[in-house]
């Protein structure tokens, strides 16, 4: 949360807070029915689409309570309105700003604001994009972490979900080059549960040249193919790690093989030829969290 500004604490206060009764909950039944009539369908009016995800230029448009109660306990995020149920609300932990600007509406009305079908529980929150974040700021960081760059993986799902496991695992950051690569958006978000706002995203402009710094900054870089001459156990040094993994079906692209310090497999039996990329992610975070002390 925003420093200086006094936290919520109960959905009575949340209550009060949107102008729909005193402090001590009780709720005038005409001012009630009052403003559901004012804000009825008024949701359903914002800039961006159905699906967009951006709500408007530099703004994104997360839904879910994982994804939105994460936003707003980042203090790294600007936000700019709630849309919301009043059981929506009551599923948060209750940490909103005193001002928090919160408009209350109907599931109808906020299926209007995401993408269609999107699980949006009750809660769509309009906030600005997260601030970039650099690859030197990462490295500088806790070596024992390790470190995953993504090459040309676009599906947000994916990406979301490489993030949870990231943020499940220890991993310092994820690194993608700023084109061929998802935006954020409320799907991302979704995906991600929450770690969206936890593990830093970076983005550059040539991921063969990051793969470079990472080296200089003491990482070992594995490339993550079924084909891999040695599994990734075998591969894992006791030092910094960096894993990196290809798109789905193209895999890692030449270039970015050539700056691999090694290519390992993951031991899979044969009975599937390929792994999703968000679950090879997890596994090898797995092997890397559980590998042998030096």
């Amino acid at each position: 949360m925003p420093k200086g500004r006094a936290p919520v604490n109960s959905c009575l206060a949340l209550a009060a807070l949107a102008g729909e009764g005193d402090a001590t909950g009780t709720i005038p039944m005409k001012r009630e029915q009052d403003a559901k009539r004012a804000l009825r369908g008024r949701a359903g009016r914002m800039k961006g689409g159905r699906g967009s995800g951006r709500a408007s230029t530099g703004a994104v448009r997360l839904w879910g309570r994982h994804a939105v109660e994460a936003a707003l306990k980042n203090p790294d995020r600007r936000h700019r309105k709630l849309w919301a149920t009043r059981e929506g609300v009551a599923s948060l932990d209750g940490e909103l700003p005193s001002d928090f600007p919160v408009e209350w509406a109907s599931p109808a009305d906020l299926a209007r604001l995401v993408a269609r079908d999107a699980p949006h529980q009750g809660l769509v929150l309009e906030c600005d994009a997260l601030e970039d974040v650099f690859l030197e700021e990462v490295l500088s960081g806790d070596p024992a972490r390790p470190l995953l760059l993504l090459d040309q993986v676009t599906d947000p799902h994916n990406v979301g979900a490489i993030l949870r496991s990231a943020a499940a695992f220890g991993a310092c950051a994820i690194v993608t080059q700023d084109r061929h690569a998802p935006p954020e958006s409320g799907t991302l978000a979704k995906s991600a549960s929450g770690a969206l706002e936890v593990v830093p995203w970076v983005r550059v402009v040539n991921l063969s040249r990051a793969l470079e710094e990472v080296a200089q900054a003491g990482y070992w870089r594995i490339g993550l193919d079924g084909d891999g001459p040695a599994t990734l156990a075998a591969a894992l040094p006791t030092g910094p790690v960096a894993l990196v993994l290809g798109a789905e079906g193209e895999g890692m692209r030449h270039n970015i093989i050539q700056h691999c310090d090694a290519i390992a497999r993951l031991p899979m039996t044969g009975a599937i030829e390929s792994l999703n990329v968000s679950n090879a992610a997890a596994i090898a975070l797995y092997a890397v969290a559980t590998r042998e002390p030096a």
